[in-house]
């Protein structure tokens, strides 16, 4: 779904909106309709619009000048905007549309061709512009791509106590001559990919590898309370990764394990973009180096603190003085410590390895420990699912969860709504694990049981309840979440991969005791799409009917074909 876009017409004209569904339905083009700007307004507060039709010959429209307002008040939601009037107007509101950004004129009466040509243009722009900014986001913080939008430039910006990470894995060199240059490049950016998991996990800011160098800040460029309780939850997060890929190569007798070492300081630093042709943020001050020397002065598989870091943070830490260390080129010595675990007392499972709820409010980081619960759940419906469940097996729980990330951008869903719309698909088919009738009500039980120890709060388990319980086909969902998760549920009837996944749930309905003729099967599927399912949200009514419709076509005809033979045998 990633070639999906919102294209928004502002018009009160009702004929006009169904000819603009007729000629732009389908084909990755999700609709959406205001009748005002004022509802626009509203609309765009939460969902993004990629293209913008503003019909100027509407009798609501009050003025481009209101237009242009709209589109100030929302910039990062609208990519392009355009005129839709008259052929025979000309004047001074499209003279101000041009001013205002819009790009091109769609004139009436419309011309379905031209239209669909001319939005393609526009999507193919979008879908540019989307990945440049995907591109730039993963290069820079936010505030520094703000300032070089909006004034061309960002202005160097001094921190009295940011907070640098480095880590290194251990004999990298020699193992750069062991291992051929595509697996090694390729075990890399595992663990790398592992450190920017982390790292968003706590808002500390990765700045750049080097090698095998992992180079992060904190307290420079994010607003998030406590850097450096920050920085340290992450470091110790990725030697305990680390650390656990040593244990399971291990166990496998592989050989091919890699260790690393972490330093961490905390100082002032000085943060910029250096370059003309090739930008660079960066940082630099004496603290860089310290936490360079702290890395370099760490044992193996251990995070390596300074002083700076233990007199701020130590009493929520289990650690230990190491010694004194000399600083290279400034000369001099510095305190070095090694930093063990987060205190029990302060650890989400009292285990020392991720911090607890309070702490993480404190830090003002998500609360619970998402990928954690993700990891469990999976793993117990691989563990715990019969193995006659093919249909609602841990394919269709991760389709699920797919889906609702998709639904959920284009509905405009915010982070924390999205967590608990990933935490509802996960649990959403878990009550199989022991029951295959009326399953959900179990599916609730072991989600309460297990969530409040990942940090769950009560008011989110009770959400996450709802959502599961909606997906009884009895029951209705009230509300954008419940709605998501149900579309979600049966996305599929809409993709063209409906007939395999179909037959896996024939496949699971006769093995569970349910004998079912292909006849049957055929009139059940047929009575399920006309008369009890739906998709309830914008997004999907766009990009699942049609596709559901021309299966149902499809039944039907297949239905006639195996009756008649029935009949004639």
């Amino acid at each position: 779904m990633k070639h999906f876009v919102n294209i928004l017409f502002i018009s009160d004209n009702k004929q006009d909106q169904l000819a603009m569904k007729e000629i732009l339905g389908g084909n990755g083009n999700i609709l959406l309709f205001c009748d005002t700007l004022s509802e626009a307004r509203v609309l765009l507060a939460r969902k993004r619009a990629g293209i913008i039709l503003l019909d100027i010959d509407t009798p609501k429209f009050t003025s481009i000048e209101d237009f242009q307002k709209l589109l100030k008040d929302f910039p990062a939601k609208v990519s392009y905007s355009v005129l839709v009037t008259k052929d025979n107007r000309a004047g001074l509101k499209m003279i101000k549309g041009y001013k205002s950004g819009m790009i091109d004129i769609i004139s009436r009466p419309f011309n379905p061709l031209l239209i669909q040509a001319k939005i393609d243009v526009f999507k193919s722009l979008y879908y540019k512009d989307t990945r440049i900014i995907q591109l730039l986001e993963n290069i820079f913080p936010e505030n520094v791509l703000h300032d070089l939008n909006q004034y061309g430039k960002f202005s160097p910006k001094r921190v009295d106590n940011g907070v640098v990470l480095f880590t290194d894995f251990v004999d990298f060199s020699v193992k750069a001559k062991s291992i051929k240059p595509i697996k090694l490049l390729n075990r890399l950016e595992y663990y790398f990919t592992a450190f920017d998991k982390i790292c968003r996990r706590y808002n500390v800011e990765k700045i750049k590898t080097i090698g095998d160098a992992y180079m992060a800040i904190a307290g420079v460029n994010e607003d998030n309370a406590e850097p450096i309780l920050r920085a340290c939850f992450a470091a110790i997060e990725m030697r305990e990764f680390v650390r656990n890929e040593k244990e399971l190569a291990k166990a496998t007798k592989k050989q091919d394990y890699w260790e690393i070492r972490i330093g961490v300081h905390a100082g002032p630093l000085v943060a910029g973009i250096i370059g003309t042709s090739r930008y660079s943020f960066d940082v630099w001050g004496d603290s860089v180096n310290i936490a360079a020397r702290a890395q370099q002065s760490s044992g193996i598989d251990q995070v390596a603190v300074t002083e700076s870091i233990i007199e701020f943070c130590g009493a929520y830490f289990d650690y230990h003085k190491v010694g004194e260390i000399p600083i290279k080129k400034r000369g001099g010595l510095m305190t070095m410590y090694e930093l063990k675990n987060i205190l029990p007392e302060y650890s989400l499972y009292n285990e020392g390895k991720v911090p607890s709820v309070k702490l993480r409010v404190l830090c003002e980081i998500q609360t619970v420990d998402f990928d954690l619960m993700r990891h469990d759940v999976l793993n117990k419906l691989k563990s715990m699912l019969p193995e006659e469940v093919v249909y609602h097996d841990i394919g269709h729980t991760l389709n699920v969860e797919n889906a609702v990330r998709t639904i959920g951008k284009f509905e405009g869903v915010t982070a924390d709504e999205m967590l608990l719309l990933r935490t509802a698909a996960l649990f959403h088919d878990t009550g199989f694990i022991f029951q295959y009738e009326h399953n959900e009500p179990f599916g609730v039980r072991l989600m309460q049981q297990m969530l409040p120890k990942y940090g769950f709060s009560d008011q989110q388990i009770l959400e996450i309840e709802g959502m599961i319980l909606a997906t009884d086909l009895k029951t209705e969902p009230v509300g954008l979440l419940q709605e998501i998760l149900c579309d979600a549920d049966h996305d599929y009837l809409g993709r063209a991969d409906y007939y395999v996944i179909s037959q896996k749930l024939v496949e699971e309905m006769r093995s569970f005791g349910k004998e079912i003729s292909e006849e049957d099967w055929l009139m059940m599927q047929i009575r399920f799409f006309e008369s009890i399912h739906k998709y309830y949200t914008v997004t999907s009514q766009n990009i699942r009917e049609k596709g559901k419709q021309n299966r149902l076509k499809e039944l039907k005809l297949k239905l006639a074909s195996v009756t008649s033979f029935n009949q004639a045998k």
